[in-house]
């Protein structure tokens, strides 16, 4: 990940954190129609481009973006959460001191998780690259969270955009499922502001089922506040992983009081695990939680700790048009 190739840089990753710093505006901008719809021959190349070795040499790419003053975002609305159906749902007595803290470490408990979370592997500007995704309760019952540049980057939307839930070194166990649309959040769109790094996408049923019957699905909060018992997880690809584990880091959480207005956690996740959950009330017997936060960056001065945006109302405004379309 080099964080040290830029002292004053900030982390993204399409695929991978890359190297770079942070564009945004002053104000809330309405950009478009935040979603890119693929049409019925682009999903079915889509599903035939990634073959075991693509996505096993899908790799992080370093790319980088000129500085931009972060604006405040205020949080005052009312936490609304909405419960897994991966299993049953879990309270905060169901944390166990068993996996926490972990600044980064491969998942071995099992659980729900496991198959809810996944690999996300899309075409950027010509090149093969991987993300992280999470499968959440949804009225479509095919909604993947991720982060916002892991469905849009530098202007572009990402092509060949596909969830392998449960990825395992090449192999998808539960299946490959292509984006019939992807979305982000206006100010992703319109700037890339790193408070609103959020992207969704929807996708195609697989032999004739919706991705939530086969994988389940986590729970999803807004608006729930900061300075809390996280458990992240993803599919870190860049040195000393190699993509081929689900690793989770947990901790105490806090609000970032550099640059961002985001969620920090202690974790040494790499390249390839942008857009993977942050769960609060997460139960390690069951592997279920509620869904605030996705990886998003890290700051090449500050090693070993990520940041993530909060889920607040336009996170919500983004999940409710991803779950009806």
């Amino acid at each position: 990940m080099r964080r040290h190739r830029i002292a004053t840089a900030v982390l993204l990753s399409v695929g991978a954190l890359f190297a770079g710093a942070l564009t945004t505006t002053g104000t809330a901008q309405a950009a478009g129609d935040t979603g890119h719809s693929f049409s019925a021959s682009a999903q079915r190349e889509a599903a035939n481009f990634w073959t075991p070795d693509r996505m096993r040499s899908a790799t992080p790419l370093d790319l980088t973006a000129p500085p931009g003053a972060l604006r405040q975002v205020a949080r005052s609305a009312t936490p609304t959460t909405i419960a897994p159906t991966a299993a049953p749902a879990a309270s905060a007595a169901d944390v166990s001191p068993a996996a926490f803290p972990q600044a980064g470490g491969a998942w071995t408990a099992g659980g729900a998780v496991v198959k809810t979370s996944g690999r996300v592997f899309f075409t950027f500007q010509g090149r093969t690259a991987s993300c992280s995704g999470n499968a959440v309760t949804s009225q479509n019952a095919s909604t993947v969270i991720t982060a916002g540049h892991c469905v849009k980057y530098q202007g572009a939307w990402h092509t060949n955009w596909v969830f392998v839930p449960a990825y395992d070194n090449g192999s998808a166990p539960y299946g490959q499922w292509t984006a019939t649309k992807t979305l982000t959040t206006p100010q992703w769109e319109a700037s890339e502001d790193i408070n609103y790094d959020i992207g969704a996408a929807v996708v195609a049923p697989l032999n004739g089922r919706t991705l939530t019957s086969v994988t389940g699905a986590q729970g999803i909060q807004f608006n729930g506040g900061y300075n809390k018992a996280m458990y992240a997880f993803g599919f870190p690809a860049a040195s000393p992983y190699d993509g081929s584990k689900l690793i989770y880091c947990s901790g105490n959480s806090s609000k970032d009081f550099l640059l961002s207005q985001d969620h920090g956690l202690a974790c040494n996740m790499t390249g390839g695990s942008s857009g993977g959950p942050w769960f609060t009330s997460f139960s390690e017997a069951t592997g279920t939680g509620l869904q605030v936060s996705v990886n998003s960056f890290g700051y090449t001065f500050l090693p070993n700790r990520m940041f993530g945006p909060y889920f607040g109302t336009d996170a919500q405004n983004l999940y409710n048009k991803a779950q009806v379309s």
